[in-house]
């Protein structure tokens, strides 16, 4: 007897028995997603440093540091992200 179509296309798409099944959970982020969360915690920490700084009154360190947050850290980590 002839197989359906339907075991046919099963057949075609499924993942050979030699291949693992793929790993699960945060132990599998790869360096590159790891390395642009990386980035993005930076951008974020220096901001939010800047926002503390100005909230404090500081006249100096605060733009210093909104400065270098928004035109160093956050292009980085959009770039090399």
């Amino acid at each position: 007897m002839a197989d359906s179509s339907a075991d046919r296309l099963a057949q075609r798409h499924a993942r050979p028995k030699s291949d693992p099944a793929p790993a699960a959970g945060p132990a599998a982020a790869s360096p590159a997603r790891s390395r642009a969360l990386l980035l993005w915690g930076v951008a974020a920490l220096v901001l939010l440093a800047g926002y503390a700084d100005l909230v404090r009154g500081g006249e100096t360190l605060a733009p210093f540091l909104l400065v270098l947050g928004y035109c160093v850290a956050v292009p980085v980590a959009i770039l090399r992200g």
